[in-house]
């Protein structure tokens, strides 16, 4: 069986936790952060916090080009703490919140697809965490 590489993406926020878990959760706002650069969007967002439960993201190019669903079941939800995720090819991830401060830190561990190089996966990822936090300040 082929090594799993595992790729960390990481980004701190200003925010108090219980104010970056619920933007973090919440389609209305999901919809509005949740893209790795301005020619993308995810114009509908359904998440079912729990675990056993269920999250699906449409993420879009603007122009039509192409479109997935990211979606998920939770494995792990530890309120203002952990989310852990299995997606729908199987591979892990953890995000992993920490308040330090009043400050929050956000870290992501998630396992790497084989399409893309993983350096490449973890500047998407990264981009969306820090698209994340860029939303969080902008309301808070």
């Amino acid at each position: 069986m082929a090594q799993v590489t595992r790729i960390t993406v990481e980004a701190e926020t200003h925010v108090p936790v219980a104010k970056v878990w619920t933007a973090w959760n919440t389609p209305s706002d999901i919809v509005q952060w949740n893209t790795p650069d301005p020619s993308w969007h995810t114009p509908s967002s359904e998440n079912d916090l729990r675990a056993g439960g269920k999250f699906k993201n449409r993420m879009e190019a603007k122009d039509g080009s192409f479109g997935f669903d990211f979606e998920g079941v939770y494995d792990t939800v530890e309120l203002h703490k952990e989310i852990t995720y299995t997606m729908g090819d199987g591979r892990k991830a953890t995000t992993l919140f920490a308040e330090e401060n009043g400050k929050t830190i956000i870290t992501t561990t998630f396992d790497a697809e084989t399409e893309n190089e993983p350096e490449f996966q973890k500047q998407g990822w990264q981009s969306i965490l820090n698209n994340f936090v860029k939303y969080i300040e902008s309301t808070n």
